[in-house]
């Protein structure tokens, strides 16, 4: 497999004659599900996904194909206050995003209401002249009397096309999203071969599927500051050889990533090799190496090697 080859965990759907084709933007603040919502779509785990807001550093796009539609949907990185040049682009990324896609869907959580940094992202939407979709994501996690005041209250602000309540965790009402979707593509051929799901190039994936194994094993205690490079891929035969750098900003923080005994670096490892091999569908030899590099959020050469297209 290629660096420029995407994974392909499931077959889709073949794409045939006259044809819809359209780009759909997924955005709103951190950790309201739009990794989630993406990989229900697609029907693969294209983005990594955890409880730690900011997740999702940089635009992922998913392909769905279905009889006559391509959608290419963008995973964007949460609206937050950017700290360092790392979240700076992030947030630039996001609403650059706006102006190119044919309709930016805004996910809100609707369990917590409309806070002031979902109706800081609906000025975004406005500035942009965008076509908007609402989409009050979490509804299994809310009572569903709640509900009609939030689409009032929404309505009022007269962006949105459609408001769609959904939970992406429970695929509740995703089955009439994807049919709006497809009602609002324009007409045009297919963007990409029908048996793509994803144009992330493989280093990239491969590091966001160890990453998000150093978010899930250590919880909060160091995600923010540590960031993933596949140094080298290699294949021989049925085996795969992948050599990755994990950078931290502090030792205290190496200290925990390794563990007592170096217990943790294995218990990453070995996880991020089981979920590796069922992408590959092969044996992989999975290195891992942690290094310190202070300030590495506002370096740009390690933005660039974790997929951030610097301007």
């Amino acid at each position: 497999m290629s660096e420029q080859d995407p994974f392909q965990p499931a077959p889709p759907q073949t794409v045939e004659g006259p044809s819809r084709c359209g780009f759909v933007a997924l955005i709103g603040r951190a950790n309201v599900g739009k990794s989630t919502l993406m990989n229900r779509l697609v029907g693969s785990k294209l983005s990594i996904v955890s409880t730690v807001p900011q997740t999702t550093r940089f635009p992922v796009r998913g392909i769905l194909h279905r009889q006559s539609c391509q959608i290419v949907f963008i995973d964007t990185p949460g609206i937050h206050k950017p700290r360092y040049r790392l979240n700076e682009e992030m947030v630039r990324l996001t609403t650059r995003v706006l102006k190119e896609v044919d309709l930016v869907s805004l996910l809100v959580d609707a369990s917590d209401g409309f806070g002031p940094g979902d109706r800081f992202v609906f000025e975004l939407v406005r500035a942009a002249g965008s076509r908007n979709m609402l989409l009050l994501n979490k509804t299994d996690l809310m009572a569903k009397e709640k509900l009609l005041p939030l689409i009032e209250e929404a309505s009022k602000t007269e962006l949105f096309e459609e408001i769609v309540p959904l939970s992406a965790m429970t695929g509740d009402n995703c089955d009439r999203l994807e049919t709006l979707f497809i009602e609002k593509m324009p007409p045009g051929p297919p963007h990409f071969p029908p048996d793509t799901l994803t144009d992330l190039p493989q280093k990239l994936m491969l590091a966001e599927m160890i990453r998000e194994q150093v978010l899930l094993k250590t919880h909060q205690e160091v995600p923010h500051a540590t960031a993933v490079v596949v140094d080298t891929v290699e294949i021989d035969n049925d085996l795969t050889r992948i050599d990755a750098t994990i950078f931290v900003e502090r030792s205290s923080h190496k200290g925990i990533l390794i563990g007592e005994k170096g217990r943790m670096m294995k218990i990453i490892g070995s996880a991020a090799r089981l979920n590796i091999e069922s992408a590959l569908g092969s044996r992989v030899h999975l290195s891992l190496w942690v290094k310190v590099k202070e300030g590495w959020r506002d370096d740009t050469s390690v933005l660039r090697q974790i997929g951030l297209p610097l301007p």
